[in-house]
């Protein structure tokens, strides 16, 4: 089988731990039983995800797999990856939706996109990059007892992605770290406020109010200074023709929305200005995670 799950962007601004977009740039594995184990990995993180231990896919898969059938069967995985690693687009949940619906899958066990996103939660504990890396589009969600309700919007084909990708990584892990432990009452109500304008702005297609609705006063400055650079570029973006102008996850990608019209003066502008960063034009990717057999 070949098993492919989309890049995703995160927050999306104010909407943080609860609003994602899926973007059409994807990580495949293919996986076909074999006599005898063995792994290849191409593309981004090729040289780190070579080795098993280090490999996040094998151990869910390894544990997913086990406890469906109480086997231990060996297969040949062979990773092409297009989605850069620690960037804020979403790597780490591909792996993790990706090895979920394998698991399931190679042991021939039925499980719903809904299903594969609880799983995938004990793994990845916010369901921002998951859940959209599942089923696609833009994506709302929220965790009730423990488990994501999520609501999924597709996005129009005349808005592209432009996506500016530096060169430094930034760590989840210790971005999370630097946040406030709380807010006050008055930065809540900006963010809840803003990120529910900012879906309705999207759900409607009222595109011209991201300018306003994309917004944060919760994480995006702070995670920012770890790379100053990324005010200004956020700026020349919002100047260029950028509808919404947003650090991806957390970071240190930015993220930028656009109209089709204006996605290649936006990518010019920024490669002329931020030429050490790699900037991407991106469609919108509504299918999510996909399964196919061959």
């Amino acid at each position: 089988m070949i098993i492919s799950v989309p890049a995703t962007s995160a927050n999306l601004g104010p909407g943080f731990d609860a609003l994602g977009v899926a973007l059409n740039l994807r990580n495949r594995v293919e996986i076909k039983y074999s006599k005898f184990y063995s792994l290849s990995v191409k593309g981004e993180g090729a040289s780190f995800l070579k080795k098993k231990e280090g490999n996040i896919f094998l151990r869910i898969f390894d544990e997913l797999y086990q406890s469906l059938t109480n086997r231990t069967d060996t297969f040949r995985f062979a990773f092409f990856n297009n989605i850069p690693i620690s960037r804020g687009l979403g790597s780490s949940s591909a792996i993790i939706v990706s090895a979920v619906a394998a698991a399931y899958e190679a042991a021939k066990v039925n499980i719903s996109r809904e299903d594969i996103v609880n799983v995938a939660l004990r793994y990845e504990n916010h369901p921002d990059n998951i859940s959209p890396a599942a089923h696609g589009g833009f994506v709302s969600s929220i965790l009730h007892d423990s488990k994501v309700i999520s609501l999924k919007h597709d996005m129009p084909k005349f808005m592209k992605a432009v996506v500016a990708i530096p060169d430094k990584p930034i760590s989840t892990k210790a971005s999370r770290s630097v946040l406030p432990a709380s807010v006050p009452l008055e930065t809540a109500v900006y963010n809840i406020s803003h990120s529910s304008l900012l879906a309705a702005s999207i759900v409607k297609g009222d595109f011209e109010m991201l300018k306003f609705a994309s917004k944060d006063k919760i994480h995006q400055e702070i995670r920012m200074n770890n790379l100053p650079e990324l005010f200004n570029l956020q700026k020349i973006a919002l100047e260029s023709g950028a509808l919404m102008s947003t650090l991806s996850g957390s970071g240190s990608s930015f993220f930028n929305m656009t109209y089709r019209c204006d996605a290649r003066y936006l990518r010019k502008t920024l490669m002329n200005k931020f030429p050490q960063y790699r900037i991407e034009i991106l469609d919108f990717d509504n299918k999510g995670l996909i399964i196919e057999h061959h």
